[in-house]
């Protein structure tokens, strides 16, 4: 197979005006005549189906939370970037595309990433528009803070709630469309499988999770906007319903599937606290503006905090990143947490764990100016730990996130499968090998409120699509294929649960695949991951139903996804010998500890392409070629 990006020609800065002059359009009244299938009601979906319908189509949307309000978008913190220039710091479109693409350690397609930046700047003034409640200065202006990877205050924010704020923008305007008709809305329900009829999607089997009936929907196009896929570590900072399953059945449809190996470790996050987790708390990259982060200098030194004098603190961003500090990207911080505390230099019980401390800000600013700036973040901090961050510096530890790897999509956000468009964190596009902080607000919504429309309409004008009807051979077969699945897992009747397996498969990808990963840890877990799959499939109990509630059947379903994808994230890992953002491969670092890219090498997109049931799958290499950034060592120091 052949990858096409299909990025227009021309300077990059005119490559998505070109791309929408040459792009067909449908005209309003033939609108109403074609219906779109959007899977998930996050940012990217529900900005997404919202948008299409008050163009016109016809939308169905889906959702397995009980109203779009509950997407796991809601749990974005910190905010969303936007090249405004609002500070006066020397901020443009072009640095926010030269900070991502170096942040990504220059493994995304630079197309992609400048119409991210350029797109950018209309988003905020689209939320606002809509009611979203961003902070703002005195003077009534937007205000904006520092993240991750940058030198500049491109970061705009509604507290700790940022995610919550525009999920409710993105869930209004869904809202009225459902009102008017255009968009049948349809929760508790979960996309089982992909329809596919002469090469092109079609539509979806979906399964209603109060009743258990299986059903197909049919469309003219079929978008999938269901978030990442974190949650194959069991341990993550996901909501517990964020899977993988529509776009893994998508994969086995024929939709390749892009570097899996990039997941992103989230420097800030609540230390585990023991066995009876299920899931972590994110505490926002917000709170590096102005949180110092610190370890004792000694090893061993268990002393409370305020009793460890300054001369005996190691502030060791600071140190070793004088120009970035604390604002070092997520993957930098995350390494450097995890090697102080594999030195014995760790803080709390367990000595996973370094400090945020908050003391010096609350000196310099007064209290009441970081309580306006974070006050949610710290009472749910408080909540969950018992202590004061006000009062005690906060303990955070790195955790898996975000996952910049993805269904595989070309410059229109197409799939390999014609009529599959992916969108959010669902896709690969924009990211690279890493992720910097509050890029996937923006990512989300530039997809679903300002890409898509355009790419989708120039699909449906450039193909005849036949009428098809659920009596189709392909539709019979992929409701037959769904129902068939149930069963068997409902037949198994074995000793262990759903959960236990779930959990073995995290610590096998969190120890292998996970912050760090080496050519023979990787081997091992290609070696256990099928073993334990083998075991599943023998040995798993799943009680209760097909045609009712059945929450054990949910999650057994999603965990025959995990066990097949974490397979294949341990072999892409395997295969790209090198360092580069999330992916650490510590036989390739530099003197100083820093990632080392291979470029002459791996200098492209992994696409995966599935082969059948136990087969390898086929490594398929998108060539990534730089004309505006060019790569070098990343530093930020």
């Amino acid at each position: 197979m052949r990858l096409d990006s299909k990025t227009p020609s021309g300077p990059v800065e005119k490559r998505w005006d070109n791309c929408k002059f040459e792009n067909k359009l449908v005209n309003p009244a033939n609108k109403r005549k074609y219906s779109v299938i959007v899977v998930g009601s996050g940012l990217a979906g529900g900005s997404a189906a919202a948008t299409l319908a008050e163009l016109g189509y016809n939308v169905k949307c889906f959702c397995f939370q009980d109203t779009p309000r509950r997407a796991h978008s809601i749990a974005a913190q910190g905010g969303i970037n936007a090249a405004k220039n609002y500070q006066n710091d020397g901020d443009s479109i072009y640095r926010l595309f030269y900070d991502t693409v170096k942040g990504g350690d220059f493994r995304a397609r630079e197309s992609n990433v400048y119409r991210l930046a350029q797109i950018s700047v209309n988003i905020v003034d689209q939320c606002v528009a809509q009611g979203v409640p961003f902070a703002r200065e005195y003077g009534g202006t937007l205000a904006n803070r520092s993240f991750g990877g940058a030198q500049v205050s491109r970061t705009f924010y509604a507290r700790g709630q940022t995610g919550q704020q525009l999920l409710l923008g993105a869930y209004s305007a869904l809202s009225r469309q459902i009102g008017e008709g255009r968009v049948e809305m349809h929760p508790r329900t979960e996309m089982l499988d992909l329809i596919v009829i002469d090469g092109k999607a079609r539509g979806i089997v979906s399964r209603n999770l109060i009743s258990g009936q299986i059903e197909i929907h049919l469309a003219d196009a079929v978008v999938l906007g269901t978030g990442g896929y974190g949650n194959v570590f069991y341990l993550s900072t996901n909501a517990k319903g964020s899977n993988a399953t529509a776009i893994w059945r998508a994969h086995k449809r024929g939709a390749l599937f892009a570097n899996p190996c990039y997941t992103q470790i989230h420097p800030t996050c609540i230390p585990v606290s023991g066995d009876y987790q299920s899931k972590l708390t994110l505490m926002s990259e917000s709170l590096r503006n102005d949180g110092r982060i610190w370890v004792p200098l000694n090893k061993g030194d268990k002393r409370v905090p305020d009793q460890i004098p300054e001369s005996e603190r190691d502030y060791y961003l600071e140190r070793r990143y004088p120009s970035f500090g604390n604002l070092v990207p997520r993957d930098v911080a995350s390494r450097n947490a995890k090697n102080c505390c594999d030195e014995g230099r760790g803080v709390g019980e367990t000595g996973l764990g370094v400090y945020l401390d908050f003391a010096e800000s609350i000196q310099r600013l007064g209290q009441h100016v970081v309580r306006e700036r974070y006050g949610n973040l710290f009472e749910m901090y408080e909540r969950i730990t018992g202590e004061d961050p006000y009062k005690v510096p906060m303990r955070i530890y790195p955790a898996i996130h975000y996952t910049m790897g993805g269904l595989w999509v070309d410059y229109q956000l197409q799939s390999t499968i014609p009529g599959l468009f992916v969108i959010g964190e669902a896709n690969f596009s924009d990211h690279g090998a890493n992720r910097l902080g509050a890029s996937a607000l923006m990512q989300g919504l530039a997809d679903g409120y300002f890409i898509l429309p355009y790419t989708l309409g120039n699909y449906l004008a450039s193909n005849k699509l036949e009428k098809v009807s659920t009596d189709h051979p392909d539709c019979k077969q992929a409701l037959e294929q769904a129902s068939v699945s149930t069963k068997k897992l409902l037949a198994i009747n074995g000793k262990r649960t759903v959960d236990s397996f779930h959990r073995e498969l995290g610590k096998i990808i969190w120890d292998h695949c996970g912050m760090a990963r080496t050519g023979e840890g990787l081997r091992e877990a290609l070696q256990q991951v099928p073993a334990l799959r083998q075991e599943f499939w023998s040995n798993v109990k799943v009680a209760g139903g097909p045609e009712e509630f059945n929450q054990s059947l949910e999650k057994a379903g999603r965990v025959a996804d995990f066990l097949e994808l974490g397979e294949l994230m341990c072999r892409d890992a395997l295969e790209r010998n090198e360092s580069c953002g999330g992916h650490f491969r510590e036989e390739y670092q530099t003197p100083d500890g820093e990632a080392l890219r291979n470029d002459e090498e791996y200098s492209y997109v992994a696409a995966w392409e599935w082969k059948g049931p136990n087969q390898a799958q086929e490594l398929v290499k998108e060539p990534l070629n730089f004309e505006y950034v060019h790569p070098s060592q990343r530093s930020y120091k």
